[in-house]
């Protein structure tokens, strides 16, 4: 009987909404809910700055993927949501900052707007657990 997916609430990330979780483990894979740019305390980080955005949503991501045994190096896919497809070279700068040579699979949304005020840029991933 193969094991049940496992859903995770991680520490040090702002509380989920409600009925979702940060992140669900399903067997060799971690599936990352939409990370936003925020502090351990909700608060939001680089307003108005796609690129600080990013690089903050990639800390969280990396430790996100800490918890399972994972790092960004073991992310096979990232899906960004933009409001302002305008600032892609910004958030690619802050990928190429976090994952150095390595190139998940992408895909680049633009959006109207986020779910928090102020934030211009959205992540989720999946990444494989060694």
């Amino acid at each position: 009987m193969k094991p049940s997916p496992v859903a995770l609430d991680v520490a040090g990330l702002p509380g989920p909404a409600p009925h979702y979780a940060d992140a669900v483990v399903a067997g060799d894979f971690v599936f990352v809910s939409g990370l936003l740019p925020l502090d351990a305390g909700g608060a939001l980080v680089g307003a108005g700055d796609a690129g600080a955005q990013a690089a903050q949503i990639l800390v969280l991501l990396g430790e996100v993927l800490a918890t399972v045994g994972s790092a960004l190096g073991h992310v096979v896919k990232v899906t960004v949501f933009l409001t302002d497809i305008g600032e892609r070279g910004a958030v690619t700068a802050a990928r190429l900052a976090a994952f150095g040579a390595w190139r998940p699979a992408s895909t680049l949304v633009e959006v109207s707007r986020l779910a928090v005020d102020g934030a211009v840029v959205e992540i989720d991933a999946v990444a494989m657990i060694p």
